[in-house]
């Protein structure tokens, strides 16, 4: 591996990751709050509209955030009447998270408004470019997945 004593920021591919991942987060801050959602919430619905019932755990891990910040955000959606927890049927210290028929419907809505940011970020490239941005994202994920279990 090439070593070098200095890297500016310009030469740091996680600068440019980092300021896309701003971005986008920026973004659909600004395109739910009509929805009355955060990005985290909205994740959330989205993981929980996919898997019924899926455990907080679980969902932190599908949503990217830790369990303490999903608890956090799953107390805010059911205070809000947007999900139901109940205890599992087998494990009684598991909580099963489902949508409720309002959550379904916010989801919804924040879903519209969460793919339209979706497409106006895909319509920027060409379908050569935008295939050619997911596996160089998907390999980059796998690299440094690779590279954090070699420090461990």
């Amino acid at each position: 591996m090439h070593r070098m004593t200095s890297m500016s920021a310009a030469e740091r591919l996680g600068t440019y990751i980092k300021r896309a991942e701003q971005a986008l987060i920026a973004t659909k801050t600004a395109a739910l709050k009509p929805a009355g959602l955060t990005v985290a919430q909205y994740s959330a619905l989205l993981h929980l509209a996919e898997n019924p019932g899926i455990s907080a755990a679980a969902l932190a891990r599908l949503a990217g955030v830790t369990p303490p910040t999903m608890n956090t955000v799953l107390t805010n959606l059911q205070d809000r009447g947007l999900v139901d927890r109940t205890p599992h049927e087998w494990h009684k210290n598991v909580l099963e998270t489902r949508l409720t028929e309002e959550g379904r419907t916010v989801m919804n809505d924040a879903d519209v408004r969460a793919i339209a940011v979706e497409r106006a970020l895909a319509e920027r490239f060409t379908a050569t470019e935008l295939a050619a941005v997911q596996e160089l994202l998907t390999r980059s994920t796998q690299a440094l997945d690779e590279i954090r279990d070699n420090l461990a």
